[in-house]
């Protein structure tokens, strides 16, 4: 038995629903594809005791199947018009929380209970920000279902030495693997954006463990969330100014009480069996964590620095 919107569409026809017109401002491009939507849920991998965070929850089409997946959701959304079909799901469920606001100005960490899974479509202009403020922040997330734009898509996994190698890439792939990616069709939006978009799932390391080899991003050990933030620094002033070398962009960093001489740099460079004219896209991101620790940046597991 199908049941009726208040406007009169069929709720289970989700590519059918009727919602406000899309704000250029906020970025907005709803998902309307159906079997797009189910896989989405699927492939998040959502499990009875997961507590959901979605970011841009619009009128509710994705968070209907998370509510049903999941312990609770935390459904952000920005867009005031949307509040109505928010509280009227909420009044339905029992285990959502809707916050209404930008997501980037709320304090997550105090979100209760805490996030386990991040599972949005994400409008592009938060999506690097919020994906970036998650991984640091959010130690308890552990799984990200995200749809980007594929520009970024191909930039959170982006291999050295390629264009689109950035210090996104090295920060996402320290702290994460990613599980699959898939390309979405603008048809799959409305209104068409303009671009493809990329569906990617990817999963946090186990800090101070090493995956195994056969594992995609294996034989990588994640840092602790000391070290990630000392080396998001180091690479956030290397990625700064991406076309000159090491050698003359870390000179006069400083970290810890530790300051960067360009002997030093050089030094750190040979360590890794690279020249004094590396620069940043040449390094992968575990090579980025070993050069942190040869800088005395980083501290070993026995307590001293690398």
């Amino acid at each position: 038995m199908t049941r009726s919107t208040e406007d009169g569409a069929d709720a289970n026809d989700w590519s059918r629903s009727l919602r406000p017109s899309a704000l250029r401002r906020y970025g907005q491009n709803h998902l309307v594809d159906a079997n797009i939507l189910r896989a989405i849920v699927c492939q998040a991998a959502i499990e009875p005791d997961d507590v959901v965070l979605e970011v841009g929850a619009a009128d509710g089409m994705l968070t209907r199947p998370l509510l049903e997946k999941g312990r609770l959701v935390h459904a952000f959304e920005i867009d005031r018009r949307f509040d109505a079909r928010l509280a009227r799901l909420a009044a339905e469920h029992v285990n959502l929380r809707v916050h209404h606001g930008d997501a980037l100005r709320h304090d997550l960490t105090a979100l209760d209970p805490e996030p386990t899974v991040l599972a949005a479509n994400l409008a592009y202009n938060i999506a690097i920000p919020l994906i970036m403020t998650s991984i640091a922040e959010l130690p308890s997330l552990r799984r990200w279902a995200v749809m980007v734009q594929k520009e970024l898509g191909d930039r959170l996994f982006a291999r050295p030495s390629t264009k689109a190698y950035s210090a996104v890439s090295v920060l996402v792939q320290l702290a994460c693997r990613r599980v699959e990616s898939r390309p979405v069709p603008p048809s799959a939006f409305r209104p068409r954006p303009r671009v493809d978009s990329s569906f990617v799932t990817f999963v946090r390391r186990q800090s101070g463990l090493e995956e195994s080899e056969g594992q995609a991003g294996g034989g990588q050990v994640a840092p602790s969330p000391a070290e990630y933030a000392a080396v998001a620094t180091l690479v956030r002033i290397g990625f700064g100014q991406r076309r000159k070398v090491l050698g003359n962009t870390l000179p006069g960093a400083v970290h810890a009480g530790v300051v960067l001489t360009r002997d030093a740099v050089h030094s750190a460079l040979a360590g890794l069996g690279l020249p004094p004219a590396t620069r940043p896209e040449e390094l992968a991101p575990q090579s980025w964590m070993d050069f942190a620790g040869l800088l005395g940046w980083v501290r070993t597991a026995e307590g001293g620095t690398q």
